[in-house]
């Protein structure tokens, strides 16, 4: 009867060789110094070689490589750091979007920074964005922990206590945006005021005079760069500005949907013929609004919105938009806190991008 049962397992698993067996590798942890012993070296010149820290020949450094690949060595990466007093990490917080929302320019931004930090050796940790007094709290804990060798901001505000607080500690970072004029920071900037005068300029050579602007609240910093470029446009062409044609608030659909809504109801000789958004959300709400009043997008009212989500190409009509180079953004970022972090210096720590217009069927 056992005979019979053997035989049936036996027939299960007709294709098993025992033959091909081998033993599981062993998950012993392979120090530097067996590393030197296969390649005919010191285990200091193994690391160095390995850490850049070293010229050999030709000849020896293929030698050590073949070594560690065949013996399956991994550094300590975490003594490493603790030799170099560092983590290899960059620290970034963002104000979260909304759960029914999508941030695509966040998105395209931090795409581009994991991809710069990763070529450089360091590696994103991000951490929650704290609003007043604990706004600082989490930048000071990861200093102290070691957690982090530098920071990327971003939502910079007016009188941003993370600037004055990390130049005080003179500890690495790059702001995404510029806070007050006269505060001296590395920073990279995208030069919105350029961006809302090329709009202006294509309504205003298309015959647009009576403009409307949908704008942020006056307390935030990138809306008011923005906005900037509308009334110097309005000032150089000569052509009234008139209050009930700003309208300010959220940069969300709701509020570009309401605000343009205003707009429509205004008597027709007062009703605008043009409208500027600070973001294409709004842009999209005030199609909304265009549609619900009878008018034509393109045709009885024109719509330019900024950023160039992804979306505005496929909208009814396609948006007319102004195009951040936010992957350009990122990766300068990154370049130049990588500069910082290693003490050298950059050979620019501010950078303003220039904008691109892209026009479409809205205008």
């Amino acid at each position: 009867m056992v005979l019979k049962v053997v035989q049936c397992e036996a027939n299960v698993r007709p294709n098993v060789r025992l033959s091909t067996y081998k033993e599981p590798i062993t998950t012993k942890k392979i120090t530097i110094k067996e590393v030197a012993a296969h390649a005919g070296v010191s285990y200091q010149t193994v690391s160095k070689v390995l850490n850049r820290q070293m010229q050999v020949s030709k000849e020896t450094e293929q030698r050590i490589l073949n070594a560690v690949r065949e013996l399956g060595y991994r550094p300590n990466q975490i003594a490493r750091n603790m030799r170099a007093n560092r983590s290899h990490m960059i620290g970034y917080s963002w104000v979260p979007t909304a759960p029914n929302q999508a941030n695509h320019i966040l998105d395209q931004f931090l795409s581009s920074m994991v991809l710069e930090a990763e070529a450089a050796g360091y590696h994103l940790l991000p951490f929650p964005f704290r609003e007043g007094e604990r706004l600082v709290a989490a930048y000071r804990e990861l200093i102290d922990t070691g957690r982090v060798d530098g920071f990327v901001l971003s939502s910079v505000n007016y009188n941003d206590p993370r600037i004055t607080f990390l130049l005080e500690r003179k500890f690495p970072f790059v702001a995404f945006g510029r806070s007050n004029p006269e505060v001296d920071c590395p920073y990279v900037d995208i030069d919105g005021a350029d961006g809302l005068c090329q709009a202006m300029r294509h309504l205003i050579s298309n015959g647009h005079k009576q403009i409307a602007a949908i704008a942020w609240p006056e307390d935030s910093r990138v809306g008011n760069d923005r906005i900037r470029g509308y009334f110097e446009s309005m000032l150089e062409h000569k052509l009234d500005i008139r209050s009930g044609w700003i309208e300010r608030g959220e940069g969300t659909f709701e509020f570009g949907r309401e605000a343009a809504s205003r707009l429509f109801r205004l008597p027709a000789p007062e009703r605008p013929t043009a409208i500027v958004a600070l973001n294409d959300t709004q842009a999209i709400g005030a199609l909304h609004a265009a549609r619900e009043h009878g008018l034509e997008v393109g045709r009885d009212i024109a719509v330019i919105g900024f950023d160039d989500a992804p979306m505005s190409q496929y909208l009814l009509p396609p948006i007319t938009t102004v195009r951040q180079p936010i992957r350009e953004a990122g990766r300068k970022c990154v370049e130049i806190l990588v500069a910082l972090m290693k003490g050298d210096q950059p050979q620019e720590q501010q950078v303003l991008l220039q904008p691109e217009l892209i026009v479409r069927t809205s205008a």
